[in-house]
């Protein structure tokens, strides 16, 4: 039986309700000096405030190395009732210091393995995922070293593999690599970042490879902005990919929180569902909310 892999233990799929399939409650990194996510009662504040607005569960996508407080997190929810989902994995390398990724040497798939059916230190939380990252348009060494232990950790036990397209950038290259040298199947591999990059064609291409395309987060300054999110979204539901879409916040400085003043995670059911109802239709968006991350994030646990 399938199950999703939550902080608290596996739960049903169809437990998940709304769920925010890509964001973060926690996350350091040398390339945001300042503006770390690490404060526990901000983060409840948040979870609250996403709870309140209609939300059920979380996919948190911090991985290993980020400041990820796996310990924090069942409590929180416990707390505010929402169902949350914690990463193994490794970000890009700019995100660490590289004593940190030399210390890892060889032995990431082992890593993600042990951190997915045994626990994240002595939290006992599990990881129900694995998150990577691509590069600008690129796969470096550090891309296909990590992907590569990625396909490892599922092959040894069926968790999806989430992967941070850079500026959303990159994704056929990645389904190279994932599926095709790799072998994972296209269903287990969720894409993040498409509304960063607005070109239809290439999206349709990740889409027919059975994979999951995750439109996470308000755009910022430099990205494409969030009008082109519901034509492409939208573009997609019509080419018979509504099933494999995703939506996700992707808060990932404390200036985004809304409890910061940000749009945070309530964003994406205050302002990003009505939009994309008045584009898609209401179950359109029901299911891209409900029953896609119920399937994405289900595990048949090896």
């Amino acid at each position: 039986m399938s199950t999703v892999r939550t902080v608290l233990g596996d739960v049903r799929p169809e437990d998940l309700g709304v769920c925010d399939a890509h964001d973060h409650l926690f996350l350091r990194s040398p390339g945001l000096p300042g503006q770390e996510l690490d404060d526990a009662t901000a983060a409840l504040a948040e979870l609250s405030a996403f709870r309140a607005a209609g939300g059920a569960s979380v996919v948190q996508w911090t991985p290993y190395g980020m400041g990820r407080r796996a310990a924090d997190l069942p409590l929180l929810s416990r707390t505010t009732g929402v169902h949350l989902v914690c990463a193994t994995g490794l970000h890009q390398a700019a995100h660490y210091r590289p004593e940190l990724l030399d210390g890892l040497g060889g032995r990431l798939a082992g890593l993600f393995v042990a951190e997915l059916t045994e626990g994240i230190g002595t939290s006992g939380v599990r990881a129900g995922l694995i998150k990577v990252a691509g590069g600008f348009h690129a796969l470096d060494a550090h891309a296909r070293r990590t992907m590569t232990a990625a396909a490892e950790a599922h092959h040894a036990t069926g968790a999806p593999i989430a992967v941070h397209l850079e500026l959303g950038t990159g994704a056929l290259d990645v389904l190279d690599l994932l599926c095709g040298e790799l072998d994972v199947p296209g269903d287990r591999v969720i894409l993040g970042h498409l509304n960063r990059s607005p070109d239809l064609l290439v999206q349709r291409q990740a889409a027919a490879s059975g994979c999951w395309l995750a439109f996470d987060g308000p755009s910022r300054a430099h990205h494409a902005t969030d009008w082109r999110m519901p034509e492409a979204v939208r573009a997609l539901a019509d080419a018979g990919f509504g099933d494999r879409l995703l939506l996700g916040g992707d808060t990932v400085v404390a200036g985004a929180r809304s409890v910061d003043g940000g749009p945070g995670m309530p964003y994406l059911l205050r302002r990003t569902r009505p939009r994309l109802e008045e584009e898609l239709g209401a179950e359109q968006v029901r299911q891209i909310l409900i029953d896609n991350p119920a399937r994405a994030f289900a595990v048949g646990w090896r």
